[in-house]
């Protein structure tokens, strides 16, 4: 089975995604770094046995040569939760029992962490990006080790899509979380709660 890493906010510029991020959750980002097959950079915060990243284009980096992962060719406006990434010990396996749209698996690695994740050809998961992307860890390094904990928890992810009865099969075939929540509703989205030391706080 499937089990949440972490959460991934989508922006045109990797400021703004932190800044709007730190605003409404009351906790700094630490690590982060740069992702040269992508082109994309990263600011991190750690949340236990979680964490969440602001991802965005790295306007310092050619072009990667194919769509970059969360469909961040196509992505515009405010800085948002847009994909979720959950964890599997074979990727291989896993992906054979998900929705087709998964994408081929992509040999990564940055700094001292390595891992292999699916990545479709277009950057678009299936349903709209509601149904996670798939990562797994090789190694012992995982990013929550080497980040300062906010204290911030999730508590709540609820997934929002027109397929909403279809989106809660695929994902009750690979994964049982009772944090996660399937709505049926006319745009795609995703909304995260989490419980911390200022109380409750929302990201959309």
């Amino acid at each position: 089975m499937l089990v949440l890493d972490h959460l991934a906010v989508c922006a045109l510029r990797l400021d703004d995604g932190v800044a709007r991020c730190e605003t409404a959750l009351g906790a700094g980002f630490a690590g982060g770094g740069k992702h040269a097959v992508m082109s994309t950079h990263n600011r991190l915060m750690g949340m236990g046995d979680g964490y969440l990243e602001v991802i965005a284009a790295d306007p310092d980096a050619p072009g990667p040569g194919r769509a970059r992962w969360f469909d961040l060719d196509r992505f515009s406006g405010p800085p948002r939760l847009t994909n979720w990434v959950a964890r599997c010990d074979d990727l291989d396996a896993a992906l054979a029992a998900c929705p087709p749209g998964m994408g081929a698996p992509l040999q990564l690695e940055r700094g001292a962490y390595r891992w292999r994740m699916a990545v479709p050809q277009s950057g678009v998961l299936p349903f709209d990006g509601c149904f996670p992307a798939l990562i797994e860890w090789q190694g012992a390094a995982h990013p929550t080790q080497a980040l300062p904990d906010s204290g911030l928890r999730l508590v709540g992810l609820t997934l929002t899509h027109p397929q909403g009865d279809a989106l809660r099969a695929a994902l009750a075939a690979v994964i049982r979380d009772d944090r996660i929540t399937v709505l049926t509703g006319p745009v795609p989205g995703l909304a995260a709660r989490f419980a911390g030391p200022l109380g409750e706080r929302f990201l959309t």
